[in-house]
């Protein structure tokens, strides 16, 4: 916990400065949720395919879904998804007439999550 997925189009691969952007959002998960560092997981996964509307061409996604465990507030959860949004912005640099369409949720992980470490 968290675990964290980005998905994000594959124009974006060149001005999207995934490592920097996950230990800031790391650091976000710590400081509004108060999770711990260690405990941060974030994979990305490029898609080939996006087609937003009618048109294929001209538009890029990045949605990333955190999940935690139970036992925050809405109020935080609302806190961190704004601290993504504007991570985002920060460090997702689309290539020149790209159309941005970021996202993001905060969810409570299943009450059958478990994991161990080997």
């Amino acid at each position: 916990m968290p675990q964290i997925t980005v998905d994000y189009s594959m124009p974006l691969a060149e001005g999207f400065d995934r490592r920097g952007f996950a230990l800031a959002l790391h650091d976000a998960v710590v400081e509004i949720a108060a999770a711990k560092h260690e405990a941060c997981k974030t994979r990305f996964r490029a898609t080939e395919d996006t087609t937003v509307g009618r048109d294929e061409h001209g538009h890029a996604i990045v949605h990333v879904s955190l999940a935690l465990l139970a036992g925050r507030t809405d109020e935080t959860k609302a806190q961190l998804t704004e601290a993504v949004l504007e991570l985002l912005r920060t460090y997702v640099k689309p290539a020149e007439g790209l159309a941005l369409h970021a996202s993001a949720e905060v969810r409570d992980l299943e009450a059958s999550y478990r994991k161990f470490e080997g």
